[in-house]
């Protein structure tokens, strides 16, 4: 359906960043005022992650590592930020992403801008639509499936857009995050092409 896909997926975006303005604002002043309690650094973490036709942006997280990278993941993780990645909370920055435009709620997860020239002409499909918060990807396996399906899912989505699907993505978001699932990020492996 080419009329939700070019202008009310980009509507209802726009209606769920103004709907969480109003109702979660609290909830970024809750983990913002936590960070600074345990005097944490840097609050927010920017990754350049690829967008929609390949331009390159800037994506919001809060950061949940340390800032020493001389140590290996695993000990770079403190408590706020081991909670955060467990309920997801790590991404409600995005919403900034999704008002600028730069991603959409829905849609195949961006990825490093290093990868840019790993991809296959397949592969690169799935830049034809916004990077988005949670995608098909995200709901069948996120980190716990290899790359080829990661891609496969992408190109469905891709090649698939609708309300119905952007709904069914939704509500199985829900159900993951409310799951609390062990966040297994730290160990993906990099795409290599």
């Amino acid at each position: 359906m080419i009329s939700y896909k070019v202008y009310l997926k980009r509507l209802i975006d726009l209606m769920f960043v103004f709907a969480f303005a109003i109702l979660g604002l609290w909830l970024f002043i809750l983990i913002i005022s936590i960070y600074l309690i345990t005097r944490q650094s840097k609050v927010i973490y920017r990754s350049n992650r690829i967008g929609k036709s390949g331009t390159p942006f800037a994506m919001l997280k809060f950061r949940t590592l340390s800032g020493n990278e001389n140590l290996p993941l695993d000990k770079r993780r403190f408590t706020l930020g081991s909670v955060l990645r467990l309920t997801n909370l790590d991404e409600l920055p995005q919403i900034w992403n999704v008002l600028k435009g730069e991603m959409s709620f829905i849609g195949p997860r961006p990825l490093p801008v290093e990868y840019s020239t790993l991809f296959s002409d397949d592969q690169n499909q799935r830049h034809k639509v916004r990077p988005g918060i949670t995608g098909w990807a995200q709901v069948y396996g996120k980190n716990d499936i290899s790359w080829q399906q990661k891609f496969e899912l992408d190109l469905y989505y891709v090649n698939n857009v609708s309300f119905l699907l952007d709904l069914k993505i939704l509500l199985k978001t829900f159900i993951l995050v409310l799951s609390f699932k062990k966040d297994t990020s730290l160990r993906e492996k990099k795409f290599t092409g």
